[in-house]
């Protein structure tokens, strides 16, 4: 039976692979927003269409959404994390939500560490001083990787393989999560969230956005950072208070911030990405040609599978 698949929001530049595997299925896919709708939008959108499955990039699938969706089978983040997805509501509503967990791991931990060495040789800004016609080596006061300790706060797939990376750099690893990893190398030191603050150069976010993350990183967390350390955010905005970093920074503690992420996005306040001490790039850390052809191919095929009745490989069921 053609049934029909609502797409909130997309981050490539079109839909033809999308549009050719649904179509093939006997399906039909409705989409009328690239850019990331309000979620009044969206609201609207399901109570126009109801669709049977819904697929979300970035877009907020709330209860409201959910519920002018009376049959809805699944609503598929094309992505990681489901912190824009009331997974309560639609399980309530006998709907199942999925993600696909490791298409970019590669990829972000490959910009975590770029993050990374950005700040320890200082490329941003001496490019910054270069191109206003400073030429003064002696200004620039780069780190020698071997020297600095790394803290990676989320330890999961994205972490470890960050981690491995890191290696090769001879830095000191340290980690934290939710979860005490078993399986965590002896060269990474397992500490808890202050030790991590305290005694990391460089600390790496990596941690999943929830009600306990939501704002980790505020006053009094940035109060226990090494003075000139460096923050780096690559997993959610709103795990940094944004307030609360500039402050911070003026403190020196941290004394930098790399954030491919920001809380406000996609028009994250200008104070925060325009600050000197700050490294800002558009929320592209999962973003290759090939992760995320293999998301899209991914997304589409496991909302087909659910519309043909067979079960899902990646269900996320309520926290």
């Amino acid at each position: 039976m053609k049934k029909k698949i609502l797409l909130t929001d997309y981050a490539w530049p079109d839909l033809a692979l999308e549009y050719q595997r649904i179509e093939a299925a006997g399906h039909v896919l409705i989409n009328t927003h690239k850019a990331h709708p309000p979620a009044e939008v969206i609201t609207a959108l399901c109570a126009e269409h109801r669709p049977q499955a819904i697929m979300t990039c970035w877009g907020i699938v709330n209860a409201q959404a959910i519920a002018h969706c009376e049959n809805l089978e699944i609503v598929a983040r094309v992505g990681v994390g489901l912190d824009n997805i009331d997974r309560q509501a639609a399980a309530a509503h006998g709907a199942i939500v999925t993600n696909v967990p490791d298409y970019c791991v590669e990829d972000v931990s490959d910009h975590a560490v770029a993050l990374l060495l950005s700040w320890a040789r200082g490329i941003v800004d001496n490019d910054r001083e270069v191109k206003a016609g400073i030429w003064d080596p002696s200004r620039a006061k780069p780190h020698r990787m071997r020297a600095l300790t790394i803290g990676i706060a989320g330890y999961g797939r994205i972490g470890k393989l960050t981690a491995d990376k890191l290696r090769g750099f001879g830095c000191s690893l340290l980690a934290f999560g939710r979860t005490r990893a078993a399986d965590h190398p002896g060269d990474v030191e397992w500490v808890d969230f202050d030790t991590l603050l305290a005694r990391s150069d460089a600390v790496i976010v990596l941690l999943p956005l929830g009600p306990e993350t939501r704002y980790l990183f505020k006053s009094n967390a940035f109060a226990r950072m090494k003075p000139g350390s460096v923050l780096i955010n690559v997993s959610r905005g709103p795990l940094v208070n944004n307030e609360d970093l500039i402050a911070a920074l003026e403190q020196n503690r941290p004394g930098f911030a790399a954030l491919d992420v920001v809380d406000g996005e996609p028009s994250p306040p200008a104070f925060v990405t325009q600050h000197p001490r700050v490294i800002a790039t558009p929320h592209i850390a999962f973003s290759s040609a090939a992760s995320v052809e293999e998301l899209r191919l991914r997304s589409v095929e496991e909302v087909i599978r659910v519309l043909a009745g067979e079960p899902p490989r990646n269900l996320c069921p309520p926290p």
